[in-house]
């Protein structure tokens, strides 16, 4: 495919004859069209987001996590400076984000080197922290370096919240809640609502974004996903009535969109939800530079092991890898298992763990 890539201080654009996009590197506003612009592509041909494992160090909220997917310790493994800039320099320029995987925040020796070279060279770099030992110092630099922070809601709340707002006192725009929906973290949920409506330390946070748990890690082995689609719907008519900024992740997308089936506003959640879009338009690598279609991938079948791309000439050579097409085609066709709405056919369900409430 021949194509054009644009790209000043703030703007990126990405331009051929079936799939473009334009990407906004301040506010974080991502647009993406085919040959018109009421088309919508199936897939990119190459990655326009990556998620990035640099370290396997975490304690938690001072002790690991139980529910944790990775089932990080306070023992693990950092991606050097050195691997990360061999990895980065083998990525396509259609690349507009890295999402980092840390853990906690002092989790990696050469974590602001890796952050400012991503953005030095174009590329703008978020994380996702529990906010524990978020000092005003890494506050600063947080503000001064990343493009978004997401702050992972545990119980008790008080040392997201205060996350927050350090954050979002620190002029940051783009700082947002990461909350894991489940039979056991229902309740805080809904909690989780009401406090961004009352609470001032939440007062200038962008959105809450509910990820919907998988069995993967210690998760697989204590509490368990909402089983039920009227719970769901439940949680999800209650954010959207809120009056407050609500998001969900892709691997959520079948399922709130069934949700919000018969909502007026229904036709744009459509355009706005993408659903599982690894190996599609996203990309995982952990932190041995093994590359995955996302970050659940690992150890499934299939993906026992992961392409190094520390290995290979080229980026392309993953993404046309001859396990990542066999992907990509259980992905497009798995609309073909769904168990039917309005938006079945540009709908994609997760092929490997069964999370979806609409099937």
């Amino acid at each position: 495919m021949k194509f054009k890539i644009i790209e000043s201080a703030r703007k990126k654009f990405f331009l051929s004859e079936a799939y473009n996009y334009t990407f906004d590197k301040v506010t974080g506003v991502f647009l993406r069209w085919g040959a018109a612009v009421e088309e919508d592509p199936v897939m990119a041909p190459s990655p326009e987001i990556m998620d990035l494992e640099i370290s396997t160090v975490c304690t938690g909220i001072g002790k690991p996590c139980g529910f944790c997917y990775k089932a990080n310790v306070n023992r693990g493994d950092q991606m050097s400076f050195e691997t990360f800039k061999d990895i980065f320099d083998k990525l396509p320029r259609s690349i507009t984000q890295i999402a980092f995987g840390i853990g906690n925040l002092f989790g990696h020796d050469d974590m602001w080197e890796i952050f400012r070279y991503a953005r030095d060279n174009g590329v703008i770099p978020n994380v996702t922290t529990n906010g524990y030992m978020l000092t005003d110092e890494i506050a600063d630099t947080l503000a001064e370096v990343m493009g978004a922070v997401a702050v992972s809601r545990y119980d008790p709340p008080d040392v997201c919240y205060d996350a927050v707002k350090k954050l979002t006192d620190r002029n940051m725009d783009q700082v947002n809640i990461h909350m894991v929906v489940s039979e056991d973290s229902y309740e805080q949920c809904l909690q989780l609502i009401e406090d961004v409506k009352t609470d001032e330390r939440l007062s200038k946070l962008n959105a809450v974004v509910f990820l919907m748990m998988k069995p993967k890690g210690r998760a697989a082995f204590i509490g368990k996903g909402i089983g039920s689609m009227d719970k769901y719907r439940e949680l999800v008519t209650h954010a959207l009535q809120s009056g407050i900024k609500v998001g969900f992740d892709s691997c959520s997308a079948p399922s709130f969109l069934k949700a919000t089936e018969e909502h007026k506003l229904s036709e744009r959640f459509q355009m706005m939800a993408d659903p599982c879009e690894s190996g599609l338009f996203s990309i995982y690598a952990d932190v041995e530079g093994k590359v995955y279609p996302c970050s659940f991938t690992p150890g499934t079948p299939g993906w026992e092991d992961g392409i190094p791309l520390q290995e290979v000439d080229s980026f392309d050579d993953v993404w046309n890898h001859d396990r990542m097409l066999k992907w990509k085609d259980r992905l497009l066709s798995s609309t073909k298992d769904c168990g039917g709405c309005k938006f079945q056919d540009s709908c994609r369900s997760c092929p490997l763990y069964k999370i979806d409430l609409c099937k």
